[in-house]
């Protein structure tokens, strides 16, 4: 007769044997005796190791995000040739713009649910395979209601992508660098954007009615190499671990852990524990498909799981509430505004943007793991505020002024370099960090999937009315607005957002369980 103190692994028909408290303790002593030389180490340098392994997989799982940042980039040049090839009004400008984010709404709500499902591998492989569907729809759209079909397809696919691709990485990643793995999706985002103002330039001096369809077009390359990358890519251990597959989660982290199979044992148990099947058998089969789960979130949750949902929810509004996708669309309308009107020098002074973007964010993901998530985003909302107030400033002076005067055009170009850079700096990386980290395992993936949707609805709602503000408020009205907003966002991370920086996802949860101001002190003093 089988014991049942040894599990079954439902679907390989092995027995996985799950330690007693003591013998965890033992584990647990021993791997921290083992490991205390390299981790002073690492303390010492600041720099923490990363596994090879791990990222090579999570590069994969974010160059899904490159797609929407070559999304942003390319639009705000493709859409001023669209706008004269298809003859649009301005209001139609705003729908074709904003309409990815809204319908990316429905991408990011079904992730969840998805990926508990078919699990986090499959589900990167399905928001690949939508936005490629999605862009050759652009890429050869003949009218603007085909166009409008093919934003709708992408925005789906990058609404899986958004919420899967942190999700994913996090639940892959040790503690030590879990902040720099989980902030590539950011890194990636500015890389696409990047790359969708280098292809404005390039393609800028083909015919109207074919530049702005190569522009859109190209971006199924990406969603290619995610589709045949996929191959090499582990599933989740944590989403395994749910589905009662120990064995198979094992060789997942004894290929994650730097500690070899003792280390992989010892944060098996935790994930283990963590989804409750420590001391008691797997279910039989593997069934669950994250059932009770939006009741648990919505209808009865708990105190800790209230203030995880204020916070995840919080940093997912104020990221997009600040206008840095509305203002990284309409950077050509804001430069002309200020007085350039030429358009090969407005998709340039768009790429030297770009630059700054993809410079910062790939500064603050090497540096989240080392200083933490907490004060990067104080600097960066602190930033972006300052920047956007100065930027008004800048605006109005050039609004009132007969002429244009130079020095005021470089502060505006400045001043939106600054807003963008301090963005990348905060509110970009650490955004998808925290969304991706606070939530407990049985909740994560649909409860990022809730704080995403808030996210994408936040964006399309400022994407498709940055333009019909501004002419009713001008741009410097509409720029003192994002100030005051990221503000009151500075104060929102101050209050709200405690450090999560080298906790595993397993001790993430105890952050929450008491009063945040009180634990938020504690862990900036420790």
């Amino acid at each position: 007769m089988k014991s049942s103190s040894a599990p079954v692994e439902p679907d390989k028909g092995h027995y996985y044997h799950l330690p007693s408290a003591s013998e965890r303790q033992n584990e647990t002593r021993q791997v921290k005796n083992k490991s205390t030389t390299s981790e002073t180490a690492s303390v010492r340098r600041r720099i923490p190791r990363i596994n090879k392994y791990v990222l090579a997989a999570a590069v994969l799982a974010s160059t899904n995000s490159i797609l929407l940042g070559y999304d942003i980039g390319v639009m705000s040049g493709a859409v001023l040739y669209i706008r004269d090839n298809l003859e649009i009004t301005s209001a139609q400008v705003e729908i074709l713009v904003g309409c990815l984010n809204v319908c990316s709404l429905i991408g990011s709500l079904a992730s969840g649910k998805t990926s508990d499902w078919i699990g986090r591998r499959y589900t990167i492989v399905l928001a690949a395979a939508t936005f490629l569907i999605g862009a050759l729809l652009m890429g050869l759209a003949p009218s603007f209601p085909f166009l409008m079909a093919g934003r709708v397809v992408a925005g789906i696919g990058v609404g899986y992508s958004l919420m899967i691709g942190p999700v994913y990485t996090a639940e892959l990643s040790p503690a030590l660098s879990r902040g720099f793995l989980s902030s590539l999706p950011e890194v990636f985002i500015n890389i696409g954007i990047l790359l969708g103002y280098i292809s404005n330039y390039a393609l800028s001096s083909l015919p109207e009615n074919i530049n702005w369809r190569l522009m859109l077009g190209l971006a199924a390359l990406p969603a290619v190499a995610v589709a045949v990358g996929v191959i090499i890519m582990p599933e989740s251990p944590r989403w395994l671990v749910m589905k009662g597959r120990f064995l198979e989660a094992e060789q997942v982290l004894i290929k994650t852990s730097d500690g070899g199979a003792e280390e992989a044992k010892l944060r098996l148990n935790e994930m283990a524990k963590a989804a409750s099947y420590v001391g008691q058998e797997p279910p039989s089969t593997s069934n669950w498909r994250g059932e009770g789960v939006w009741k648990e979130l919505l209808l009865h949750p708990s105190p800790s799981t209230r203030r995880i949902l204020i916070a995840a929810i919080g940093v997912n509004f104020f990221m997009q509430a600040s206008g840095n996708d509305a203002v990284v669309y309409y950077s050509p309308e804001v430069f002309k505004d200020a007085g350039i009107h030429n358009r090969k020098q407005l998709v340039g002074v768009t790429i030297i943007m770009g630059l700054g973007k993809t410079f910062f964010g790939l500064i603050s993901a090497l540096s989240l793991d080392r200083f933490g998530r907490r004060p990067m985003l104080l600097l960066g909302s602190a930033g972006m505020t300052v920047s956007l107030a100065a930027l008004g400033l800048c605006s109005l002076y050039l609004q009132k002024s007969n002429t244009k005067p130079v020095w005021a055009i470089a502060v505006c170009i400045v001043g939106i370099c600054a807003d963008v850079s301090f963005f990348s700096i905060g509110l970009g990386p650490v955004t998808w960090v925290y969304s991706s980290e606070i939530f407990p395992m049985r909740l994560r993936a649909q409860g990022s999937s809730l704080a995403i949707s808030v996210n994408r609805v936040v964006s399309g709602i400022v994407a498709m009315t940055f333009l019909s503000v501004s002419e009713a408020i001008t741009f410097g009205g509409m720029f003192f607005v994002l100030a005051g907003i990221m503000a009151l966002g500075t104060i929102f991370f101050y209050c709200f957002l405690p450090e999560t920086k080298g906790k595993s996802l397993e001790e993430i949860e105890i952050l929450f369980e008491d009063k945040l101001p009180r634990n938020t002190g504690e862990i900036l003093h420790s």
